[in-house]
C-alpha cells in the first residue's frame, strides 16, 4: 500500500483490498489510513457499505448524501436524485487529494457510484470478493490478504496474554494458533479467553476448542475450513461465556443493526442499564463486540451473523420476537421524548405500547436530542423496516411520523423518502387513514424541501382530502398551511391566499394560540405578493403583538421581515429599514444563519429604497454568503440580484450586470419562471447603456413570454413596463 503511494503519477485510483472475513482487512485499511492521512491534505472520507450484512446494504445514495454533508454541501444543496448525486459528489472532490475508504464491499455495483470521474484521489475498498469488475473497467489493483504466517500467529498470541499468563509452551500457542487458522479476529478472541483464564493450562484450552472444532469439521467442507475454524472459536468462545452475557450476545444478533447503544441492548433484554452494562462489560472482555465510542458498541458482521444463528437454536421465537417488538418500541418512545426536545409544538401521536421494563431515553434539552437524531439515524431506518417485516405495522407508521420533526430541519432526503414510503404503506395495511394523511404531509414537505413541487402538490392534496374525509380540522389546517407555503414557491398566490385564510379560521375555531397568529402572518405574506397592502398590515401587526408577548423571537422577526416590505410599498423607506434591521439583530441574536440570510435581503431592499446603495451593497453580499454555505440556491440568486440593483444603482452598471447574468443563470436552472423573469429585466436595465439594442431587446422579450403564465398585479405592472420599452402596446 505504501508502494501504491509512492508511484508517480499513481499507477491506479482504485485499491481493493481482498481476503477471507476475518483476516482483518478493515483493521489493515483503517490502520493504514491513519498513518496516511498527511498525505491526503483534503481529507478522507469512510463508509462501511455494509455488503455482508445480514440486513440489506446501505445504499450508494445514502453513502453519496452524508459524503456531501462531510464535505460541507448545505442539507438543501444535495440532490435527490440518483445521477444528480454522484454529478454533485464528483464536482465536489474533482481537483481534491482525499482518501476514500468504502468497507465491506460485495459487489462492485455497490462501488462504482461512489468513485471519483477525476485522478487525484485514492479510493481503498475492502471486500471477500475480488470485484473483478473493477479491475477491467476502473483499472484497480488488488491486494489479497493471506491468514497469518504461524510465527506471526503465535506473535499476536504472545502479545495479547503476555501479561495474564506466562510460560506457556510455544508448541502449544502454534496448536492454539493452528485451530484459529490463523485468521486475526479467531486468534484475538482465543488469546482474550486465554488471558481471562490465568491459572488454566493452555493444553486445557486447546483440548476444549479442538473439540469444539471436530464438530465443525463434520458440518464444513474442505473449501469452508477458515471460516468454521472462526466459527469454532466464536462457539468456544461463546459457551464460556456467564449466563448473562451469552444471552445479551444473542439477542444483540436480534438489533436492526449490528451498532448499539447500552440503553437500546437494555431494552432488547427487558433490562435495566446497570445489569445490561455488566452483561456488556463480559462480551467487550471477550473481543465478542468492541467499543467504538463511549456508550456505541459494534458486532464484526460474522460475529453478528453467529449471534442471530445462537438466537434461531437457543431460544423461543416468541422469546425472540418479544425481544425486537421491545427494542423497535423503544425507539419510537426515545424518538419521540427527542421530539418533545427539539419540536414541541409539532402535533404528537399516541404511541404504540411500551412494556414496563423497558424505559425510554431522556433528553436535557434540543442539542442533546439532536444529536441523539443524528447517531441514530441508521438505526431509525433499520427500526422502521424492522416493524415493518416482523408486522408492527402501528410502529412502521408512527416512527417516521415522529421522525419528521428532525428530517424537516436537517433535510436527510433519503431517510426521509424511505421511512416515510415503509410508513405509508404499513398505515395502508392498518387501514389507518389519519396515519396515511400524516405520512402524505410528511412525504409533502420533504418534496417540497428538495423542490419537487408537483410531486409535493400531489402529496399535500392527497392529505387534504383524507384529514377533510376523516373530519380533523387541525390536521386539515396544517396542511393548507404547507400548501399555502408550497404555492408562494410556485407563485400561485391567489391559491397561496385561500390555503392561509382557511387555515387561519380553522386555527381560530380550534382556539389554537400557537399556530392561528402564524397562519395570519402567513396570510399577510400572500396579501403583500398581490400588494394588497391593507389586507396585509392588520394580520402583520397582531402577529407582532402575539409573538412579542410570548417572546417568541423567530417569529417576531419574520413579521418584522414582513413589515418591513410593507412600508417599502408605502414609500416609508426609513422606517422599512429600521424593521429590517430589527429582525437581522433578532436573527443575530438567535443563531439562525437561515434567518439571517433572509431577512438580510429584504434589509438590502430597504437601503436601496432609502438611498444607501453602499449598506444595501453591504447587506446583499452577507446574504449571498449565508446563502450559498446553506445551499439555497434560490435565495442565494435573489441576493446577487439584489447586489446588481445595488451596484447599478452605484453607477457601475458593468458589475451590476455581471450579478444579475449570475442570478439569471441559477432562476434558469431552478424553472423559477418568475424571477428568472425579473432578473431579466434586470440584467436587461443594467445593459441599456453598455450592450447591442438588439441584446437588451431579445431579454426583454425573454421575459415577457415568462410573465404568461403569471397573472398577479406585479406581474401585470412588469408587463406593461415591458410592453412599453419594447414599444408596443399593452
Amino acid at each position: 500500500m505504501d508502494r501504491l503511494l509512492a508511484e508517480q503519477p499513481p499507477a491506479a485510483q482504485v485499491l481493493v483490498v481482498t481476503g477471507t472475513a476475518g483476516v482483518g482487512k478493515t483493521s489493515l485499511a483503517l490502520h493504514w489510513a491513519h498513518a496516511v492521512r498527511e498525505r491526503f491534505p483534503d481529507g478522507q472520507l469512510y463508509a462501511n457499505l455494509r455488503g455482508y450484512d445480514p440486513q440489506e446494504p446501505i445504499s450508494s445514495a445514502q453513502v453519496l448524501e452524508r459524503f456531501l454533508r462531510a464535505l460541507a454541501v448545505p442539507a438543501a444543496a444535495i440532490p435527490t436524485d440518483p445521477e444528480a448525486l454522484e454529478s454533485t459528489y464528483r464536482s465536489m472532490v474533482a481537483g481534491r487529494r482525499m482518501l476514500i475508504l468504502l468497507d465491506n464491499a460485495s459487489r462492485a455495483a455497490q462501488v462504482r457510484p461512489l468513485l471519483p470521474g477525476a485522478p487525484g484521489c485514492l479510493v481503498v475498498v475492502t471486500s471477500r470478493h475480488r470485484l473483478s469488475g473493477l479491475g477491467v473497467r476502473e483499472g484497480a489493483r488488488h491486494l489479497t490478504l493471506d491468514v497469518l504466517a504461524e510465527h506471526d500467529a503465535v506473535e499476536l498470541l504472545r502479545a495479547v496474554t503476555g501479561d495474564y499468563r506466562s510460560g506457556d509452551d510455544p508448541s502449544e500457542l502454534a496448536q492454539l494458533a493452528r485451530l484459529c487458522a490463523c485468521l486475526p479476529l479467531a486468534l484475538r478472541i482465543a488469546a482474550e479467553r486465554a488471558a481471562g483464564r490465568p491459572r488454566m493450562l493452555l493444553d486445557g484450552l486447546i483440548q476444549d476448542l479442538r473439540d469444539e472444532s471436530g464438530l465443525w469439521d463434520a458440518l464444513s467442507s474442505e473449501d469452508e475450513e477458515e471460516s468454521e475454524a472462526v466459527r469454532s472459536v466464536f462457539a468456544w468462545s461463546y459457551r464460556a461465556l456467564p449466563a448473562d452475557s451469552a444471552r445479551l450476545f444473542r439477542m444483540l444478533g436480534l438489533h436492526p443493526t449490528g451498532e448499539f447503544s447500552t440503553s437500546a441492548a437494555a431494552a432488547l433484554l427487558g433490562s435495566s442499564i446497570r445489569h445490561t452494562r455488566r452483561s456488556l462489560d463480559g462480551l467487550l472482555a471477550t473481543h465478542m463486540v468492541e467499543q467504538t465510542a463511549p456508550d456505541r458498541f459494534r458486532f464484526h458482521d460474522l460475529l453478528r451473523a453467529y449471534a442471530i444463528d445462537q438466537a434461531k437454536h437457543e431460544q423461543e421465537a416468541e422469546e425472540s420476537e418479544r425481544a425486537i417488538r421491545r427494542v423497535v418500541a423503544w425507539y419510537l418512545h426515545t424518538a419521540d421524548a427527542a421530539q418533545e426536545r427539539t419540536a414541541p409544538h409539532e402535533p404528537r401521536v399516541r404511541l404504540a405500547r411500551l412494556e414496563p421494563d423497558v424505559e425510554p431515553g431522556a433528553f436535557q434539552g434540543e442539542t442533546e436530542a439532536m444529536l441523539w437524531f443524528e447517531t441514530e439515524r441508521d438505526n431509525l431506518v433499520a427500526a422502521t423496516r424492522t416493524a415493518t417485516v416482523i408486522g408492527l405495522d402501528e410502529v412502521a407508521w408512527q416512527l417516521p411520523v415522529v421522525l419528521r420533526a428532525f428530517y424537516m430541519v436537517r433535510n436527510p432526503f433519503q431517510e426521509w423518502f424511505a421511512t416515510s414510503r415503509l410508513g405509508l404503506a404499513a398505515a395502508r395495511r392498518c387501514g389507518d387513514r389519519h396515519a396515511q394523511a400524516e405520512l402524505h404531509e410528511s412525504l409533502g414537505m420533504a418534496y417540497t424541501q428538495s423542490s419537487r413541487l408537483d410531486r409535493a402538490a400531489e402529496q399535500y392534496r392527497t392529505a387534504l382530502e383524507l384529514r377533510r374525509e376523516l373530519g380533523d380540522p387541525g390536521g386539515e389546517a396544517l396542511t393548507l398551511n404547507g400548501l399555502g407555503f408550497l404555492s408562494l414557491r410556485q407563485r400561485r398566490l391567489l391559491e397561496a391566499r385561500d390555503a392561509f385564510t382557511h387555515a387561519r379560521a380553522l386555527f381560530r375555531s380550534l382556539d389554537d394560540a400557537y399556530w392561528e397568529p402564524r397562519a395570519a402572518v402567513n396570510l399577510a405574506e400572500a396579501h403583500l405578493d398581490l400588494e394588497a397592502l391593507a389586507e396585509a398590515e392588520p394580520l402583520i401587526r397582531f402577529g407582532l403583538e402575539t409573538f412579542r408577548d410570548r417572546a417568541d423571537r423567530w417569529a417576531e422577526g419574520n413579521a418584522l421581515c414582513l413589515l418591513s416590505r410593507l412600508q417599502l410599498g408605502r414609500a416609508q423607506a426609513d422606517e422599512a429599514v429600521a424593521s429590517a434591521q430589527r429582525a437581522v439583530d433578532l436573527a443575530a441574536e438567535l443563531g439562525s444563519a437561515v434567518a439571517e440570510g433572509h431577512w438580510l435581503t429584504q434589509l438590502g431592499h430597504a437601503q436601496r429604497a432609502a438611498d444607501r446603495p453602499d449598506g444595501a451593497l453591504v447587506s446583499y453580499q452577507r446574504a449571498a454568503v449565508l446563502q450559498r454555505r446553506l445551499g439555497d440556491r434560490s435565495r442565494e440568486a435573489l441576493a446577487w440580484d439584489g447586489t446588481g440593483l445595488a451596484y447599478l444603482a452605484l453607477g457601475r452598471a458593468r458589475e451590476a450586470g455581471e450579478f444579475h447574468r449570475s442570478a439569471l443563470a441559477a432562476h434558469r436552472d431552478l424553472g423559477d419562471h418568475w424571477q428568472w423573469a425579473v432578473s431579466l429585466c434586470h440584467l436587461a436595465d443594467a445593459l441599456e447603456h453598455d450592450e447591442v439594442p438588439s441584446v437588451v431587446r431579445q431579454y426583454r422579450q425573454e421575459a415577457l413570454t415568462l410573465l404568461d403564465d403569471f397573472t398577479d398585479p406585479s406581474a401585470r405592472r412588469l408587463r406593461e413596463q415591458l410592453t412599453s420599452r419594447l414599444g408596443g402596446a399593452v
